[in-house]
């Protein structure tokens, strides 16, 4: 069995459950939307995540240009799968009763939100120095960019819980991620 196709195994079931995570929370709107109300941020935050976890799932496949793989590499790639399904989950908790709606629960769990998506972050980093120096080049300024402004951003969130910071900083990472996106990843190399 190829080595790369067993640590996809792996990331794949991760990933999906991350997806399954998201999927179920909107559903779960769209079946009561009375229940709990919605708050668009909070929502932009899900598309973002979203596109993440499809992208990252796609971008992986660079993964398997790694020549040699250690258990440290397979855990960093597992914690980084894991850091997302993570996410998923602070965002669509299993309990809602103790809050008013998702604005609430957005704003009481941003400390939490926000550090594990500094983290995330970072790992994007050092994924991206595992996918060796071509894979960094051909990112170019825009991803050191885009990536430095996420940590800075998420960090600031943590601390920050004015309403229209959180706003145009969930709507500038789904337009970062989508442009992103565009620019590199719309087919494998």
């Amino acid at each position: 069995m190829d080595v790369y196709l067993h640590v996809k195994v792996l990331l794949s079931m991760i990933l999906g459950l991350g997806v399954a995570h998201l999927l179920r929370g909107i559903a779960r709107i769209v079946q009561h939307p009375r229940k709990y109300t919605i708050y668009w941020v909070h929502l932009v935050w899900v598309l973002f995540l979203f596109l993440y976890l499809i992208h990252f799932w796609w971008w992986e496949f660079y993964l398997q240009r790694v020549a040699q793989w250690t258990f440290p590499l397979y855990f960093f790639i597992a914690i980084y799968a894991t850091l997302l399904y993570l996410l998923c989950s602070l965002f669509f908790p299993d309990e809602m009763d103790e809050y008013d709606g998702y604005r609430g629960y957005f704003y009481s769990r941003r400390q939490w939100i926000f550090t594990f998506m500094a983290i995330l972050f970072v790992a994007d980093v050092i994924d991206t120095f595992i996918k060796g120096p071509d894979y960094r080049a051909r990112l170019g300024m825009f991803y050191v960019i885009r990536t430095a402004a996420y940590i800075l951003l998420s960090l600031l969130a943590v601390k920050i819980r004015n309403p229209r910071f959180h706003a145009v900083f969930a709507v500038l990472a789904v337009a970062g991620e989508a442009l992103n996106i565009l620019r590199l990843y719309l087919t494998i190399h």
